[in-house]
């Protein structure tokens, strides 16, 4: 990890509860990030387990409806210019959800499937209520995974 990624994520940590916030909004976005790291190391520093993965998971749906925002615009010069996006792969994200419908956010925790997800549904004018659930629950169950790894309650059921 560079200089500056490990500042930031120094910062972010000792900011905690709102640093999380933030980190988990920026990965949720198409801003490559790891909010994962700042996460353990909150939890690590004493901070309370589920506040922290309800703040992750927070910043991480709104993170991921600035994705959706963006492709509901449908102004793909603008998803190309500043969300480094091609055309070519929302529409192809666009035409393989068809049928499928705005449950398929569930997936948008998915690293850089999830930023284009998001982009296309929005674009397909998906639910946004059905979106934000289906965003909530996949999000909660990746951080909540990461917290009962740190815990070691997720190696209890898997070893």
């Amino acid at each position: 990890m560079d200089a500056f990624l490990e500042t930031l994520v120094q910062i972010l940590t000792d900011w905690g509860i709102l640093g999380l916030f933030i980190s988990s909004l920026l990965a949720g976005s198409v801003i490559p990030f790891s909010s994962e790291l700042v996460l353990v190391a909150v939890v690590q520093a004493g901070l309370d387990p589920m506040l922290c993965l309800l703040a992750a998971t927070a910043g991480n749906v709104a993170g991921g409806m600035t994705c959706y925002w963006m492709g509901h615009l449908g102004k793909m010069e603008w998803i190309e210019k500043y969300f480094h996006m091609k055309k070519e792969k929302v529409h192809k994200m666009e035409k393989w959800l068809q049928g499928k419908g705005a449950w398929m956010a569930f997936f948008a925790f998915l690293p850089i499937l999830g930023s284009v997800l998001s982009v296309a549904l929005g674009f397909m004018r998906s639910n946004i209520w059905i979106t934000v659930v289906a965003m909530t629950i996949g999000k909660f169950f990746r951080y909540g995974l990461i917290v009962l790894a740190m815990k070691g309650i997720v190696s209890t059921f898997f070893l």
